[in-house]
């Protein structure tokens, strides 16, 4: 018969092996099919302002919208972050003394969880937060991103390259995070396979990372990478010494 002490720790083990593939489950779904679908849905931007307000209006119109952002937003989120701090504190990549790809990405996984989160809550804060709490309509998300992010501070948009940076770690994050669920869940199982995931994640994540590049570029500058727009109208940023082209809306 087991003793009491070890019953103890397999039920413990138990509970840190569901816990484990729940957290690698929800930073796929929900958590990273809605990142795809909120970069898609602010690259419409790219289109102008009636677009991205159309997109918007769109998804405010979902019945029972807070509910479900609630519990398939939110709440994942919510649990994916804490219990990957917790992960994050219990591990150790070890780089200095085994310099390999795999502890270098579990380093880099870890660095790059804790900066999508602070990246997250600092958007969250602009945003959803604002809109909830403060009376932001979402029909003023397009102006603000915009007044925002071409915003400069001794010439430097502090904003745009702070966005850019919360990008880059996000879309990592969600790659290299792939990569390990495919192998927790046991879908690559062989080397090859492994390999293949790895370049065929490293293509998404780069693909996500442009389209958001190209959003932010777009709301600072007025001009993207594939779209060229004539410039029409300039704004000054009230809470900074100078500002850049507010991206034209479409004219009529």
């Amino acid at each position: 018969m087991p003793t009491e002490d070890a019953q103890i720790d397999a039920a413990a083990l138990r509970r840190a092996f569901v816990l484990r593939r729940v957290h690698s489950l929800s930073g796929v779904v929900p958590i990273g099919a809605f990142l795809v679908e909120h970069l898609w849905t602010n690259s419409t931007a790219l289109a102008g302002k009636a677009s991205f307000d159309r997109a918007v209006d769109g998804i405010q119109a979902l019945p029972a919208l807070p509910l479900v952002e609630t519990l398939f937003i939110f709440a994942p989120l919510v649990f994916h972050a804490t219990y990957g701090l917790a992960i994050a504190r219990q591990g150790s990549a070890n780089v200095n003394a085994y310099p390999t790809g795999r502890n270098w990405s579990y380093l880099m996984q870890r660095v790059s969880g804790v900066v999508t989160l602070l990246f997250i809550v600092g958007h969250l804060y602009e945003y959803r937060v604002q809109k909830a709490f403060f009376g932001m309509p979402a029909g003023a998300f397009y102006d603000t991103l915009a007044a925002h992010l071409s915003s400069t501070y001794a010439g430097i948009p502090w904003i745009a390259l702070g966005y850019l940076l919360g990008l880059l770690s996000t879309c990592f994050h969600l790659a290299n995070g792939l990569g390990t669920f495919c192998i927790t869940w046991g879908l690559t199982s062989s080397k090859a396979a492994r390999k293949r995931a790895s370049w065929a994640f490293a293509g998404l994540g780069a693909f996500l990372f442009f389209l958001g590049t190209n959003t932010v570029m777009y709301f600072a500058t007025g001009s993207a990478l594939f779209v060229q727009e004539a410039k029409t109208s300039k704004v000054p940023c009230s809470s900074s010494s100078s500002s850049l082209p507010l991206p034209p809306s479409p004219q009529n």
